[in-house]
């Protein structure tokens, strides 16, 4: 018999959500075969079966969190798990005729624990979430095996405790919709928990400010057109405008290098890599994948990295290493028709360049005259702990003025 486990995934996840099942007790598997989902904070994951054999128990359901290591069925061993299936009825039958042997395997963890003793009968992230909100596990509703997981946790701080207060759920329903009105309660996935609860953390955390200014793309633009069939043909790749501000944010980083650090404590980390995290919107949320060594790279390569990491963020196939370790982020709110936006820091980064729409207007070329050029607004959210104003504004005047001059870029290295 084998057992079904939560594999390490990390050195910075250490839970996770079955996000779902694949099998059922009694199905007959293969070595290899996927078992269950599971939902992480960064990626999902597919478990699979490591023998063949038949699913015997299934011990945590949809919808649960679970931790690194943690049991989540067994599958008993043999070629001919397939074929024994059928009889597996039999013993089931005998089963529910003397339940008694089969209470130890299941009820087990709530007999361990003496009474009045819930705190050895609740998983880790129950006693983690529970210190936290400083709730006594003792008022904590168990599970029907007398267990306390994460959920009931959080179902105990949702709702007041003591009974005298029960007139307040009464409430509840006016906060999702008022009474005939229509409404949907859903649950976060995982990653979107996670990015809410980081998002919050980098407002919090960080003295973070915005600054702003526009890029004529006229000389890119022109540059694409020019070159973009002979650029297709030679690299296989399409040339876009993400290779050019990638670029651009490099070049301008050397010239500014506290933008490409980090804060530990009372120290101050200055990256001497240059690995840039490209955001990118995915079903289960926005995702920052990571270009490697962005300096070292040509257009095409730069292109190429990109346009394979998006694939495998909307595949949802991106493997953890690929989102780890990122030392500033480019965000291109421009491809869903956004004008100007302020990009929240991707912690521990200390800066985030944001793209826009290309949009023409009209702009002064002398005194005399004006034409319409295709303008970009750009904006540069950083962490003023570490990152000067000024710092900040010439930072953001050095990647203008290297798209305005894109045969630049090519010098930069």
């Amino acid at each position: 018999m084998s057992e079904i486990t939560v594999p390490a995934m990390g050195e910075s996840i250490t839970e996770g959500t079955i996000f779902k099942w694949h099998v059922k007790e009694g199905d007959a598997v293969n070595q290899g075969d996927v078992l269950l989902e599971l939902e992480t904070d960064k990626v999902n994951l597919e478990i699979s079966a490591e023998e063949s054999g038949m699913v015997e128990k299934i011990l945590r359901n949809d919808g649960d969190t679970v931790q690194i290591g943690e049991v989540l069925g067994r599958i008993s061993a043999g070629g001919e798990a397939a074929a024994a299936a059928p009889a597996k009825e039999e013993p089931k039958a005998q089963e529910k005729a003397a339940p008694a042997p089969a209470a130890p395997s299941t009820a087990a963890p709530a007999e361990s624990a003496k009474e009045g003793d819930s705190y050895l009968a609740a998983s880790p992230a129950a006693r983690k979430l529970a210190r936290e909100q400083g709730i006594d596990l003792e008022q904590v509703n168990r599970d029907p095996k007398g267990r306390i997981f994460q959920d009931n946790v959080k179902s105990h701080t949702e709702a007041p405790a003591p009974r005298p207060s029960a007139p307040a759920p009464a409430a509840a329903p006016a906060e999702v919709s008022q009474p005939g009105k229509p409404a949907e309660r859903t649950r976060m996935s995982r990653r979107r928990a996670t990015i809410a609860k980081r998002l919050v953390e980098a407002q919090h955390t960080a003295a973070m400010l915005t600054t702003f200014n526009e890029v004529d793309m006229t000389a890119i633009m022109d540059v694409r057109k020019r070159r973009k069939d002979a650029f297709k043909e030679k690299h296989e790749i399409g040339l876009g405008f993400m290779s050019f501000f990638t670029k651009a944010v490099v070049g301008a980083l050397k010239k500014f290098p506290h933008l490409n650090a980090e804060i530990d404590g009372e120290d101050i980390i200055v990256k001497k890599y240059y690995d840039i995290g490209i955001a990118v919107s995915a079903k289960e949320g926005l995702v920052v994948p990571v270009v490697r060594d962005a300096d070292r790279l040509g257009f095409a390569e730069i292109e190429k990295e990109i346009a394979s990491l998006a694939s495998k963020a909307r595949n949802n196939s991106l493997a953890l290493s690929e989102l780890q370790g990122g030392t500033f982020t480019i965000t291109n709110g421009g491809t869903f028709g956004s004008l100007m936006s302020t990009p929240i820091l991707n912690a521990p980064q200390v800066g985030i360049l944001g793209m826009h729409k290309i949009q023409l207007r009209p702009v002064a070329i002398d005194a005399e005259r004006s034409e319409n050029r295709p303008m970009m607004y750009i904006a540069l959210s950083y962490d003023h702990r570490i990152v000067d104003g000024s710092e900040a504004v010439r930072f953001l005047v050095t990647v203008k003025e290297l798209l305005e001059d894109p045969e630049s870029l090519l010098l930069e290295g």
